[in-house]
């Protein structure tokens, strides 16, 4: 499988463009998929588009905004979530070291309850949580048919909070479910596979972007509200919320930050960091790829200019593009 992108990787090492246009960049090459791709993605697209020389370095959240913060490097952290990271992001955007450069996925990460589609296909009013209510019996739970199965988050894990209230809020417990421990993010990942290779049911969480939903159609259940955020952060999150109330899960802010003299001094260069976002029907189909290819980011990189010239052309001027084009 590499051999096919070979060429690709050594003409993102040639001279095909100046570095004088831009100049040193580095980028957080960061240990999960949707981050590392971006990494290469942005790479790759910096240099032959752009003529930066752009260099990869390891990071990961938390280090990689100190470092930022305190030394001026790396440049650009092309996936950050932010929410956790709230007052340390801040803090450097106020002391003009950092800059919100955009969303690294359009819609936000998203989180929500899900049914398969096949599911949905056959009764349409699954697709609300009042048509799951009223077909509670559809679900049976996998140790008590006599019970309808909610899959949760694992202990430990926030999500499974989240989830617990809405699932309180929402009278799911009235309708006859029981919440489900999976024991891991491997099991829950492994319970929507294996529902959806046997077109079983299926209804619990899950989160956007990620390689499960990337490689099987689910549908987010409508809560019928929107999402307030305010009680979300005030309750649907703290252990110890005792009035829930109904709400959609907000958004989660996923951000790109970039240095401030990154922003200043490469101008063309930040106008496509700031101008890109990825889809998270894209970067789950992405990484689903990747986990079947058993492939890097650099690999993954090229695969993606690849696949999706439809994509990335918007992100950069017509020009642009056909340098990185013809760099492929």
């Amino acid at each position: 499988m590499q051999s096919r992108y070979l060429p690709f990787a050594l003409l993102a090492l040639s001279p095909f463009a100046s570095a004088d246009e831009c100049g040193d960049v580095t980028i957080a090459d960061m240990n999960w998929n949707s981050a590392t791709l971006m990494a290469h993605v942005d790479q790759f697209i910096l240099e032959n588009g752009y003529g930066c020389n752009a260099e990869l370095v390891p990071g990961d959240t938390m280090p990689t905004g100190v470092s930022m913060t305190e030394k001026g490097e790396p440049d650009i952290a092309p996936e950050f979530w932010s929410n956790s990271h709230k007052e340390m992001l801040q803090k450097g955007v106020d002391a003009k070291k950092l800059r919100f450069a955009g969303p690294a996925f359009a819609e936000g990460g998203e989180e929500g309850f899900w049914v398969p589609k096949y599911m949905v296909d056959k009764n349409p009013e699954l697709a609300t949580i009042e048509g799951i209510k009223a077909n509670a019996k559809l679900f049976p739970h996998p140790e008590d048919d006599s019970k309808s199965g909610f899959m949760t988050c694992p202990a430990g894990w926030t999500c499974q909070i989240t989830a617990g209230h809405l699932f309180d809020a929402l009278g799911l417990e009235e309708a006859g479910f029981e919440m489900i421990d999976p024991g891991s993010g491997a099991a829950l990942a492994g319970s929507i596979a294996r529902a959806n290779d046997r077109e079983n049911a299926w209804f619990g969480y899950y989160w956007s972007p990620t390689p499960v939903l990337g490689r099987y159609d689910m549908v987010k259940v409508d809560f019928g509200v929107p999402a307030d955020s305010a009680h979300y952060e005030s309750c649907i999150t703290q252990v110890d919320c005792t009035d829930p109330k109904v709400t959609a899960y907000p958004p989660s802010a996923v951000n790109t930050i970039t240095t401030e003299s990154f922003a200043t001094e490469s101008p063309a260069a930040y106008h496509y960091i700031s101008n890109r976002a990825y889809s998270n029907a894209d970067m789950s189909a992405m990484m689903a790829w990747m986990e079947e290819n058993q492939a890097d980011g650099e690999i993954a990189a090229f695969e993606f200019l690849e696949s999706y010239p439809q994509v990335w052309t918007q992100w950069v001027p017509a020009d642009v593009a056909e340098k990185v084009k013809a760099a492929m």
